[in-house]
């Protein structure tokens, strides 16, 4: 059976579900895998403007990484090549050129604490937990802290690493890690309405945008000023800008050329 949903709704919206709640969305190899090639599929796929990654189950986003499989006895050396899943899935939403949202439904810990970190926006339902419980069962959260030290405070990313205690949505938005918390009963409407309104959006310009800053977060000033300034002068080139700019001025909805 599938443990990734994939569907598209006619706002060229795709939904990514993680449906495995037997295991509380484990991130396991296979589950992994699966969602690789869901986000893969929407990249891909001009009609799809926006992606949300959700959960089908009422309490869990996602456990984070398969504890089973890490105090398994396969090999080291099997071990290690399978983490690189991992790396492959945060940088492919970072360059995916298209909006990533994370629909936190419920818990997000340990590994998918990274995979929520690594979306463009983060919408929680009210009483969700956010945190990197790996070091109360003898794991560190190696990988995700690169994520976690470029979106949380110092002090408060080894609070949460050494330990150990979640963190509730409201917290979580107090320390811009989430966009908006929002009660249960308005959260899948909630959801829907800013993946519409992102799909509403000049999907080149969104692109365009979007590249640029994951090619420019982790550069210096001055090299950072250089290439985005590039970027400007090839935006200024799009029949996008002109039909934003004429329909603004017009008071209508611009209808996007995506060229």
């Amino acid at each position: 059976m599938s443990l990734v949903r994939y569907e598209v709704d006619d706002h060229g919206v795709a939904f990514v579900t993680l449906d495995s709640p037997a295991t509380r969305n484990a991130l396991s190899d296979e589950l992994l895998d699966e969602l690789l090639a869901a986000v893969e599929q929407a990249g891909a796929d001009d009609a799809v403007r926006v992606v949300v990654l959700g959960s089908s189950h009422d309490r869990i986003f996602s456990a984070g990484g398969d504890l089973k499989a890490f105090a398994s006895d396969a090999p080291t050396i099997t071990k290690y090549a399978g983490l690189d899943r991992f790396p492959r899935l945060y940088a492919l939403i970072g360059g995916l050129g298209k909006p990533v949202i994370c629909a936190a439904g419920g818990d997000v810990l340990a590994g998918s604490f990274g995979l929520a970190l690594a979306c463009d926006l983060v919408i929680a339902r009210e009483g969700v937990r956010f945190g990197c419980p790996e070091i109360n069962v003898g794991v560190f959260p190696f990988m995700i802290s690169a994520l976690i030290y470029r979106n949380v405070p110092r002090m408060r990313a080894n609070q949460l690493m050494m330990l150990g205690e979640p963190i509730d949505a409201a917290e979580a938005e107090r320390l811009d890690i989430v966009n908006v918390v929002v009660p249960a009963d308005e959260f899948d409407a909630t959801v829907q309405d800013w993946a519409h309104r992102l799909a509403a959006k000049s999907p080149l310009l969104m692109r365009l945008g979007k590249d640029a800053i994951d090619a420019t977060r982790d550069m210096d000033l001055n090299a950072a000023l250089s290439a985005l300034q590039a970027q400007l002068a090839l935006a200024f080139t799009t029949e996008d800008i002109k039909e934003g700019v004429s329909a603004f001025r017009e008071k209508r909805t611009p209808v996007w050329q995506m060229r």
